[in-house]
């Protein structure tokens, strides 16, 4: 995979410095510019990334990576506890899902580059992924910054009144520290601008386009994140929506 678009390259990485370009963005992101750190050397790596696509965006003219996420392909729900998100969560619903799947993770984007059009073109890499390889579920962990909750009570009351999982596959609780939002925020009207406005880019997306989550948030103090596991199937996005990704990429 590798193509043009405006100012940018999406391409699929081919090689080990590809891969380290990935994890070092990683690095940046999730450790490095949150804490003030700045080692040239430092990566974000883990056993996974052998096993993975990795797709970066890099900025044409000054040759700089912008944005990266890493797919696993999975033949059914039979090896969903292959997954990465397996680690947190427990997908036993899932594993009857007879279709192929695609687990995507570790996303970010640059924090100095906020052009809209990067998370685009990361749709259009997914788009072109679910095409070839016959994807019909997206999976993964959805990222908040930080793990106190309490920044995110709307984000998750919306969550939890309108987005939640079908039961037949939500997941259930593995990790030992989770914040059981579905339950806790039971009572709570969520204001839908100010849950809309601390919704992580990405989930953003996956919501829009008929995504779930899970009932709890996993508390990742590794990364300093809270993560929901979040599910789309192929067929729930809407046909305008799904032509407009493939736009995208073309």
């Amino acid at each position: 995979m590798a193509w043009a678009k405006g100012r940018y390259e999406v391409f699929t990485a081919t090689d080990d410095d590809d891969i380290r370009a990935a994890q070092r963005l990683r690095w940046l992101c999730f450790i490095g510019a949150r804490q003030g750190l700045a080692d040239q050397d430092a990566l974000d790596a883990d056993e996974y990334d052998q096993r993975c696509h990795h797709v970066l965006i890099r900025d044409r003219a000054s040759g700089r990576v912008v944005a990266c996420f890493r797919m696993l392909t999975l033949s059914g729900g039979a090896e969903i506890g292959e997954s990465y998100s397996a680690r947190f969560y427990n997908l036993s619903r899932l594993a009857g899902y007879g279709g192929r799947m695609a687990e995507i993770g570790r996303f970010c984007i640059h924090p100095e580059w906020g052009d809209p059009d990067i998370l685009r073109l990361a749709w259009a890499a997914l788009a072109r992924h679910v095409d070839d390889e016959g994807i019909e579920m997206l999976f993964g962990c959805s990222s908040f910054l930080g793990t106190d909750f309490r920044s995110y009570e709307d984000a998750f009351a919306m969550l939890r009144e309108r987005h939640l999982a079908p039961r037949r596959w939500l997941p259930r609780v593995k990790a030992p520290r989770v914040f059981r939002f579905a339950r806790a925020l039971r009572l709570r009207k969520p204001d839908p601008r100010a849950a809309m406005a601390a919704m992580p880019p990405l989930l953003r997306s996956y919501l829009a386009m008929g995504g779930w989550v899970s009932d709890h948030a996993v508390v990742d103090d590794h990364l300093d994140t809270l993560h929901v596991f979040t599910g789309l199937e192929i067929r729930a996005i809407p046909p305008a929506r799904a032509r407009l990704l493939r736009a995208a990429g073309a």
